[in-house]
């Protein structure tokens, strides 16, 4: 349900399948793959959650109440900064491998 009503959740699962075939292209480790995999996870949990929290703030308060937004707005920075907490990650796990390919 939420693939198909979620442009958001649509674009972390395409970057998540993206990330995973340039991470089996540069031949990553299991322990490279479970901190990917997590990293992965954490984002689209977050995104998830999110999801739900915005749609049961919905049901419970039609219209536009400062509240309501407000808890909105805190669910959408949680997954913002687990897709930051991300990039971070990513850059320590790709750059150790994609830097040496550029410098050949």
């Amino acid at each position: 349900m939420a693939l198909k009503n979620e442009p958001n959740i649509r674009v972390h699962f395409v970057v998540a399948i993206l990330v995973a075939i340039v991470a089996y292209a540069l031949k990553f480790s299991r322990l490279e793959w479970i901190v990917l995999a997590f990293t992965v996870a954490f984002v689209l949990i977050l995104e998830l959650i999110n999801t739900t929290l915005e749609e049961i703030v919905d049901m419970v308060s039609p219209g536009t109440r400062p509240k309501a937004k407000v808890a909105k707005d805190i669910s959408a920075a949680a997954v913002l900064i687990s897709a930051l907490l991300a990039v971070v990650i990513g850059g320590f796990l790709f750059l150790p491998k994609i830097l040496p390919l550029l410098n050949k």
